[in-house]
Parts: structure tokens; C-alpha cells; sequence
């Protein structure tokens, strides 16, 4: 009998309050708030002596977002809000451990939200997901590991299985299960980085030759202008707010780009300082251009076209000598200019003319030049494009390869560009099979593998059969919920590698595994030694992580050492790898990661303390494998939204208590919602042409090529936002975004441009 699982959970409104949105960020409310959860959460001293470890140097690294920390942290504290919370969840004393998982079934917990099941606590031993039961129950790891290499070995085909990696595993454990998966023979390992910021890679690879940012934190400090763009730092990356005041502090300015007017780019009350707390703060954005959802391209058009009639009047914009010895595509790139009318690119935009004005008359007379994103840009069907847009800006600029220049795309989850860097990754690199084959003696898969929608798809279609997720929620954080979920449950076998319970462990495939690994905080020890791991920050330096708390239980495994084991109960004798060896000594998994890739030499001195920045081709304006040695000008077009009468364009958003899929709590602080996540965020104009008040319950739906899917049950909430434009948070409305609509090139899910329609329900 199937299992009756929810796949969203029971929808109960709360009491939902509403106020103006807040003025700045962080400040003395913030201390007051962190201070409240962590004592809920965790206890207020044990939550502080543990987060004096992070982000230090010989501390471990917070498994929030992937901002860089300063050369000489802040012995106050060198982390955020949302970093503390984090900490409170791993560190909580609750347990999901076997008399939780005999108290409550699958089909019960499914029932209840998000954020309940994430406080359920920690995973403290190996559980096994029979057919047809609907209670987990505990299994030994090596009959769970001898389970995992049975449904393996009945696989038709090496590409029958899915090897997915959220971003939250070390370089060594990621390294490992990139190995042992081409060891095994499938280039199958989709990681998150496809839903966020693939587009940036593809658009960055494409230009500049590096699927990598090109500043590093100091260049941030020195920088004339920032341009933050589809970005919004004060909830998903609140650290970054000290590198935005210390460029204000040293004359820089900053252009904000984005349909939402976001709290802490208005001001920010840096809590470190007297006047972040009793003071007024430091203004950080000069220039607010508020976009419609998508329109970034038109927009940035725009602005190209008045620089270049500013430098057709005879006045030095561009940077003319750059222009002509390091780059290629300059002339088809002012062709695609000079089609375009201003009046259709304003209409498009929704940005005042004089506004625009402001922000070209800025640029037009400073050189260094840094742009940031996040998902508001490469989260589209022209995703690519958006980005590659930016680059042209900067390359008009001459804004590339110099100090207080370049791009800044910045990563949501703390290790998902190592990751990549250390070989997850579904693409074939001839270099790297290479390597693999001088270094381990065996051939690694030639076949291109599957992405995370295409993943999805084969599960889908029976065509895949095993799912292993290292780390990670992976139904919620998917596209098209209900199509993920089902894809899910056609699976035979389906293994999590987690710390806390998630919705994941209760959509699963007919057996499912969850194998209980360590967090970032706990340290990690063998033989009395305590072990240290290394991740890769947002601008691609590369530092050590090593935990300061005792494990909250002895039956927990590192994810190495998980990865390791899996791989030599699989293999047996039959491969010339040592994967025990490998899952032991973290020093011997370095060393191989520096015969496998240029950057890592003298890898694990070199990662202590402040780390060490890994090679890039960009930062030093070295573009030489590119066509014809030069970054690449490009000619994109305009985004296209067929949109009817009634249609609204959504975009997907985090709520200040969330970080990615996990809940903190049911408030947005920043924006004035408390008590409540199924909202609308709605223009007040098209409220009243639509007959809605305030709090009134809607559905929304959407319908591509003929199949309709819904959210249900949504209060509307007035807001500043463009006309015929909403925005609501996810996971609950990623239901809505159709797992066939994804970024051209880079297949990144439409989440920040969703057509849909409003239903009304009451």
C-alpha cells in the first residue's frame, strides 16, 4: 500500500500581523532577536560559546551562506543573524531518534510544517524506510551500507543511479563522492548550484573563461561603485552588509537593482559599532532602480545606450584602450544597441527616466566597478543572458582584471562553489578523466550526465532508480513540487546524508535511508585526533573548518568517512582505490585533490588561518582561452513573457527567518510580516482593480502547455512592488514552476519568473 504523505503539509493559517516594512537592517534588534532565539533554540550559553568559534581561524566555518570572512575576524563575533540561528538548530537539544521515529509515523509528520519539522532535532543514528511501512526504524550502518551496494549492483546501468550534493559538504567529502560516482560510472551528480547559480557559471565560463566571481572581499572595500542587483544581502547574506558599509566608509557608491526595496540596502546598523547600535547607521544605497521582475536586460540596456551617447558626444566612458586589447565583440555589441528605442526599454524597465539618469551620470565617471547578483538574475528563462548583460556593462567600463573591479556572484549556500571546484559537476572535462586516470588507474565515464531537472525527469520516467542525496532537502528546494515528489517516490532506493529531519525523509522511494552525519559545529574525531575539513568561500579562497562541540551522539559518521565506507562495501576488493584509507585521513584526500587539480599545491598548509584563493583567470585579466584570447562581448535579448489580461508575473523569495528550505521561525522582520509564510506580496493599485483587501485568501496558479498547478490558500499582503508583479516565499509556492521551464544553456527552474493567475477563494 502506498504511503498517504502531504506533500506541502496541513494548511492552518495563523494570525497574521502586518506593519510597515523596516527602515534598516540588523542594529540593536537584531542582537535582541538573536539573543531571544538562540536562548529558545539552545540555550543562551551554550549558542554563544559555540558561535565564538565561527568563522575564526581555527574555528569551523558557518554552514549558512558562503560570504568570505575578513583577513582578521572580528574577535566580537564574525557572524550574522541568520548565521547564530543556524547554529541554534544544530546545536538544539532535541533528538529525532528512534523513540521519535516509534512515537510518529511518516504520514504524521508529513503533516506539519516546515519549520516543525525541522525543530524535530537532530539525527543521532542510521534509520531504514521499509516498503509499504510507514515508520522508520533503526538499521546498523554496515547492513545500511550493504543495502546501498545490493540495489547498486540489480542496476541495469550505472546511470540508473543519482548521486545528488547539496552545498553544505566539505571539499573532501565532495571530492570522494565525485569519485566514487565516475568509479562507479555515472557522471549522474546534479547539486544545487544547478537551481541557483548555474546561469552565472555558464554566462561567466562564456565571457571570461571562469564559471567564478573575479573580486575578492578587499576589492568590495575599494570599489567607486557597487551595483547589487536581483540580490538581497541584509536576509541571505547579512555579513555582506559590513563590506557594503566599509566601501561607503571609503567614498564608493551604491546602485541598487531589484522589483523589491530591500531593508538592508536602505540602511544598516552594523552591530559592532556604537552608532549600528544607538546610532542612526550608515546609508547604503545612493541610487534605488526598482525593476520589474525580469527586466534587468532592458534595464541594463539602457543604461549602455546613454554611457555610449555620453562617449559619442566626445567625453572618455568607455575605457576605449581595454576595449581594443582585451576584448571581442565590441562592434556587433553597439549594432544590437543602436536597434533599440529608449521609449520601448523604459515601458519595459518600470524606471523612471531621471532615476536612470542618476545611476549613468554615476557610472559614466568612475572605473572601478563591481557588480553583484544572486538568484533574482539567474533564475529565469533568460538567466544567461541577464548575466552575460552585466559583463558587457564592465567590459564597456574596462571594469575587469583590476583592483575594485569585477563580477561578484553571490553563492546561497557556504561550500556549493567548492563543490563544484573538487568535481561535482554532471558535465564531462576531458582534463579531469584524465587526471582521474593517472591518479586513481581507472576511466571515468565519457557520457555527459543529468542536471537536477533532468534527474528529476528520469525518476520520473523510471529511468533512474537509486537517488543519494549528500546533504540537502531536495523536495523542497525542486521545481514543481508535486512532479519532484513523485519522481521520488518511483525511486526503489532513496539515501539522505543529513543532520536534521527534513521534508525529504518522508517523500522518498519505496526503501529509504538516513544516515546520520555530523554538523559543521561537532568535532570530528579518530583515535583521539581530531579531524578539520576544508570549504570554498563566495570568491574562491579555500580555508580549513574544524568543529568545537562533542557530537550529539557517538553513532554519527563524518561525511567522508560515510562516503568512503559506501564505496568500499560496493566495491569490495575489486578497486584499486583504498576508500577506507581515503575516509580516514583527510591529509591523503587533500594530497589527491592537489594531483587531481591545479591551485591545491601544499593543500592542506596552505589552508590554515586565513586559506588561500584558488587561480583565476579573470581576477588577473588573463582571458587567453577564450576565442581569440579576449572576453567576449555578447548580444542578448530581451527577456519574453507572453503574458494574458489576467496573468501576474511571481517571483520566489526567503523570508528573514529562512535560510534556503529551513524555517525559523514564521516572521519577515524586514518586510512586516509576523506570524505567517502563505502570503502575496501585491501592488495596491492592482489589489483595487482586482476588488482585494488586505488579508484577503487567494490561490494562484499556473498553467504552461495546457497543465494547471496550484498553491493554495494565500493571504494577500499590499506592498511596493511593480504593477503586475507579486512575489511570495518558497518552497511553498515552488509548486507552481513547471519542471520543463528552465534557464536556456544553464537549466535553472524559472523561480523568479513564474506567469501565474489569481484565484479568489473567499
Amino acid at each position: 500500500m502506498k504511503r498517504q504523505v502531504s506533500i506541502t503539509g496541513d494548511i492552518q493559517f495563523a494570525d497574521l500581523k502586518v506593519s510597515e516594512p523596516a527602515a534598516y537592517a540588523a542594529g540593536a534588534t537584531a542582537i535582541k532577536k538573536t539573543l531571544e532565539h538562540l536562548n529558545k533554540e539552545a540555550g543562551l550559553f551554550k549558542s554563544l560559546s559555540t558561535l565564538s568559534a565561527m568563522n575564526q581561524k581555527d574555528g569551523f566555518d558557518c554552514p549558512g551562506c558562503a560570504w568570505p570572512d575578513p583577513e582578521d575576524p572580528s574577535k566580537l563575533g564574525e557572524y550574522c543573524e541568520n548565521g547564530a540561528k543556524a547554529i541554534a538548530e544544530e546545536t538544539a537539544p532535541e533528538r529525532a531518534d528512534k523513540v521519535f521515529f516509534e512515537q510518529y509515523s511518516v504520514e504524521e509528520i508529513s503533516r506539519w510544517t516546515d519549520m516543525v519539522i525541522g525543530k524535530s532535532g537532530r539525527l543521532t543514528e542510521p534509520m531504514i524506510l521499509k516498503p509499504e511501512a510507514t515508520y522508520y526504524e533503526p538499521i546498523t550502518w554496515n547492513d545500511a551500507f550493504g543495502l546501498i551496494a545490493e540495489h547498486l549492483h540489480q542496476l541495469s546501468s550505472p546511470d540508473e543511479a543519482i548521486f545528488y550534493t547539496s552545498g553544505r559538504s566539505s571539499n573532501e567529502a565532495a571530492f570522494l563522492y565525485g569519485l566514487f560516482a565516475r568509479a562507479f560510472g555515472t557522471n549522474n551528480m546534479p547539486d544545487c548550484s544547478n537551481m541557483c547559480h548555474e546561469s552565472s557559471g555558464v554566462a561567466l565560463s562564456e565571457t571570461l573563461g571562469i564559471g567564478k566571481g573575479s573580486v575578492t572581499l578587499d576589492d568590495l572595500h575599494e570599489a567607486e561603485v557597487v551595483m547589487v542587483i536581483g540580490q538581497n544581502p541584509g536576509t541571505n547574506h547579512p555579513r555582506m552588509l559590513s563590506a557594503l558599509e566599509k566601501c561607503k566608509n571609503n567614498g564608493g557608491s551604491i546602485i541598487t537593482i531589484n522589483p523589491l526595496e530591500e531593508a538592508g540596502l536602505v540602511r544598516f546598523k552594523n552591530p559592532q559599532k556604537i552608532k549600528g547600535v544607538i546610532g542612526s547607521g550608515t546609508k547604503l544605497t545612493d541610487i534605488f532602480l526598482q525593476v520589474k521582475i525580469n527586466e534587468d536586460v532592458a534595464l541594463l540596456k539602457l543604461i549602455m545606450m546613454r554611457l555610449l551617447t555620453i562617449e559619442r558626444s566626445g567625453a572618455q566612458v568607455f575605457d576605449k584602450e581595454f576595449i581594443q586589447n582585451k576584448t571581442s565583440g565590441y562592434q556587433e555589441l553597439i549594432l544590437d544597441l543602436d536597434k533599440y528605442q529608449e521609449e520601448e526599454l523604459l515601458e519595459r524597465c518600470g524606471v523612471a527616466s531621471n532615476e536612470i539618469d542618476k545611476a549613468v551620470s554615476l557610472l559614466a565617471s568612475k572605473k572601478r566597478i563591481i557588480i553583484c547578483w544572486a538568484m533574482g538574475l539567474t533564475q529565469h528563462k533568460n538567466g544567461v543572458a541577464n548575466i552575460k548583460e552585466c559583463v558587457n556593462l564592465l567590459l564597456l567600463k574596462g571594469s575587469i582584471g583590476k583592483k575594485g573591479s569585477g563580477t561578484c556572484p553571490v553563492r546561497g549556500h557556504s561550500n556549493v562553489q567548492g563543490d563544484r571546484s573538487v568535481g561535482i559537476m554532471h558535465h564531462v572535462s576531458k582534463p579531469l578523466n584524465k587526471a582521474i586516470k593517472k591518479v586513481f588507474g581507472f576511466e571515468a565515464p565519457e557520457k555527459e550526465g543529468l542536471d537536477t531537472v533532468h534527474c528529476i525527469k528520469a525518476m520520473y520516467e523510471g529511468k533512474a532508480k537509486v537517488f543519494v542525496a549528500l546533504g540537502g532537502n531536495f523536495v523542497s528546494a525542486a521545481s514543481d513540487t508535486n512532479y519532484t515528489a513523485k519522481a521520488l517516490q518511483n525511486c526503489d532506493l532513496t539515501v539522505s546524508i543529513a543532520t536534521k529531519l527534513n521534508r525529504g525523509h518522508l517523500i522518498t522511494g519505496k526503501t529509504a535511508l538516513i544516515l546520520p552525519t555530523l554538523g559543521r559545529t561537532e568535532k570530528d574525531t579518530v583515535q583521539g585526533k581530531q579531524r578539520s575539513v576544508t570549504v570554498e568561500n563566495s570568491m574562491g579562497k579555500v580555508h580549513q573548518s574544524k568543529g568545537a562541540r562533542d557530537p550529539i551522539s557517538n553513532a554519527l559518521r563524518s561525511e567522508p568517512s560515510i562516503v568512503a565506507q559506501m564505496a568500499e562495501v560496493y566495491f569490495k576488493c575489486e578497486s584499486s582505490i583504498d576508500w577506507l584509507a581515503l575516509g580516514e585521513d583527510y591529509e591523503l584526500i587533500r594530497k589527491k585533490i592537489s594531483e587531481v587539480y591545479q591551485g591545491y599545491e601544499d593543500y592542506s598548509k596552505r589552508s590554515k588561518g586565513s586559506g588561500f584563493y584558488l587561480p583565476n583567470n579573470a581576477r588577473v585579466g588573463d582571458f587567453s582561452k577564450l576565442p581569440n584570447g579576449k572576453a567576449q562581448f555578447s548580444v542578448n535579448a530581451l527577456a519574453e513573457h507572453k503574458l494574458n489580461e489576467n496573468d501576474f508575473i511571481l517571483m520566489t523569495i526567503r523570508s528573514h527567518d529562512q535560510f534556503n528550505t529551513t524555517i525559523y521561525d514564521m516572521n519577515d522582520r524586514y518586510r512586516g510580516i509576523y506570524g505567517e509564510r502563505r502570503i502575496v506580496f501585491m501592488n495596491p493599485i492592482d489589489m483595487e482593480k482586482r476588488g482585494l483587501k488586505t488579508q484577503q485568501i487567494i490561490d494562484l496558479t499556473s498553467t504552461y502547455k495546457g497543465e494547471k498547478r496550484k498553491a493554495e490558500k494565500f493571504k494577500v499582503v499590499p506592498y511596493a512592488i511593480p504593477k503586475g508583479n507579486l512575489a511570495a516565499y518558497f518552497p511553498e509556492t515552488n509548486i507552481l514552476v513547471p519542471i520543463d521551464e528552465f534557464a536556456k544553456k544553464s537549466n535553472t527552474p524559472i523561480s523568479k519568473s513564474i506567469i501565474v493567475q489569481i484565484e479568489i477563494i473567499e
